[in-house]
């Protein structure tokens, strides 16, 4: 099953290791989900990783930004192709780009973001499961 992850969820997962994304990480790493992602998604977690509390995560964890992107390399399938604009349209237009993926992928979607959960009915009809956790 494809799965396409906000950068918040992938935060959790690359940077936070929050003890709720544990159950992901363990389907990711057995192959049961596949994480799919673009580079404008990649590009996002660059930007957010010079935030400063997120700077100073990774500093206070010995980690540095170039390991959290081989990580979220080493871990995503990149889709090259930019999907088409979905018909659903998000509130918060920075969250689009994970719904048109999901939309053309027939993916899974993990949000923490309110904006994209509030979303769950709609994308329904379109194959996309739109959920907090795995």
């Amino acid at each position: 099953m494809r799965v396409v992850l906000d950068t918040n969820i992938a935060l959790d997962l690359l940077v936070f290791d929050d003890p709720g994304q544990a159950a992901l990480a363990a389907a990711l790493e057995a192959g049961e989900l596949q994480w799919i992602a673009t580079a404008a998604m990649r590009d996002e977690l660059v930007r957010v990783l010079g935030y400063p509390l997120i700077e100073a995560r990774l500093a206070a964890s010995g980690r540095e930004p170039q390991a959290v992107l081989a990580a979220f390399d080493a871990r995503v399938q990149r889709i090259e192709a930019l999907p088409a604009r979905a018909r659903c349209v998000c509130s918060d237009p920075d969250d689009q780009m994970f719904i048109d993926l999901a939309v053309a992928q027939g993916a899974r979607l993990l949000s923490k973001d309110r904006a994209v959960l509030s979303m769950r009915k709609r994308l329904a009809p379109w194959g996309v499961a739109v959920a907090r956790q795995v």
